[in-house]
């Protein structure tokens, strides 16, 4: 049972699967909000430039139906009259086609939000499959949209019986009315029964989006597996990560290692720790830790050290100090200065005296540092004693 729940899609969709799926073109849709601002943008249009429209229309219609005997005998003549009401008909419809338009691009982007992508104009030939057509067809969604064109035939068929029973006599009589009033008339006439169709419509269309918004966010659910594995594939596994940091160790050390040539003094525990300093009047203010490490770090240390001639001082509370407080690349703390100052005053004179400048130096044997700061004191902070 544990297994089958796991498999079915019980979690919401995350960020990224929206992402994705937005980037692929699939975003929430609703056909009856598209068809019901089309019309209400064509019936806005009526309403506010009705008058102009009328009278565009009175003239057309005058003018297409007066004929002179040049037009009725000059094929030539007709054709561009014919091209003439052509252009007219064009621009006195042109301001209701740019709303309607209008209204068909604001619908998307009212319930999905604005999105710009090729993804769905690439040919999807998997939706051609007559299977999975059939499926669609008696699946879920197919029901509502079975339904939602009868609540369409239904509207639109009752503002057809409403107007012929009602205004079947005044339609007649548009018959025989002049052009300059049957054509307000039958804009009137137009403008009710839009109207009608629109209120009906904004119902349907009211119940649509929800609906259409529930099962878009339905389609997108994950399984549980899935969303561990999106977890994974965004933040990386464990097993990757932990082959991640160890490559960077590595990368870090082999810097490290690199720059103990360049160090002024190793001071060691002897053998459990060994801390690299370089100290550079000009551009330091205090001596600055170049590496550091413990154990078979620290032999490595101590075995570069003696290779390249960079001179290493038994100072064990000193190193433990330096490797517990100081990190690589920082400068010692400011409780160490004194104890680092005598380490540095030594390597100074064991410098001038391989310079044949001085005789030998006496070697630091007891280098204090506070206890606080000695992670091998009895009395230090954390009350751990490390050899």
């Amino acid at each position: 049972m544990a297994e089958e729940s796991d498999l079915e899609k019980t979690e919401p969709a995350s960020p990224r699967r929206l992402e994705k799926a937005r980037e692929e073109g699939n975003l929430p849709q609703s056909r009856e909000l598209m068809a019901f601002l089309v019309l209400l943008a064509g019936m806005g249009c009526l309403w506010a430039m009705g008058g102009w429209l009328a009278a565009r229309v009175t003239t057309m219609l005058r003018g297409g139906l007066t004929l002179t005997r040049e037009m009725a005998f000059d094929p030539a003549l007709l054709f561009d009259r014919l091209m003439q009401q052509g252009s007219e008909a064009m621009i006195t419809l042109a301001p209701l086609f740019m709303l309607t338009v209008m209204g068909a691009i604001l619908a998307p982007i009212m319930i999905g939000g604005f999105n710009f992508t090729g993804k769905p104009l690439q040919p999807n030939f998997s939706k051609m499959n007559p299977i999975k057509g059939i499926g669609r067809i008696f699946s879920m969604h197919g029901v509502a949209e079975l339904v939602k064109a009868v609540l369409k035939s239904l509207v639109v068929g009752f503002v057809i019986w409403w107007v012929l029973r009602h205004e079947l006599d005044h339609l007649f009589a548009l018959i025989a009315m002049p052009i300059e009033a049957g054509v307000p008339e039958m804009m009137h006439e137009l403008l009710v029964a839009s109207l009608m169709i629109i209120s009906g419509m904004a119902i349907i269309a009211a119940i649509d989006v929800p609906f259409q918004l529930w099962q878009y966010y339905k389609k997108l659910r994950m399984t549980k597996e899935e969303v561990k594995q999106e977890g994974k594939e965004q933040e990386g596994s464990p097993e990757v990560k932990g082959r991640i940091r160890h490559q960077q160790r590595e990368a870090a050390r082999r810097r490290m290692m690199q720059d103990v040539p360049k160090a002024d003094v190793v001071v060691t525990n002897p053998t459990h720790f060994a801390v690299a300093l370089k100290y550079d009047s000009s551009r330091m203010a205090a001596p600055q830790v170049v590496a550091k490490g413990m154990n078979l770090i620290a032999a490595n240390i101590r075995e570069l050290a003696e290779q390249h001639k960079v001179p290493v001082l038994e100072a064990p509370p000193l190193a433990r100090a330096l490797y517990k407080h100081a990190e690589i690349g920082e400068q010692v703390p400011a409780t160490l200065y004194t104890a680092v100052a005598e380490v540095m005053a030594y390597v100074y004179q064991l410098a001038q005296y391989l310079a044949g400048n001085m005789t030998a130096p006496e070697v630091p044997e007891r280098i204090s540092v506070p206890e606080e700061m000695d992670p091998g004191s009895p009395d230090a902070r954390d009350g751990v004693v490390v050899a």
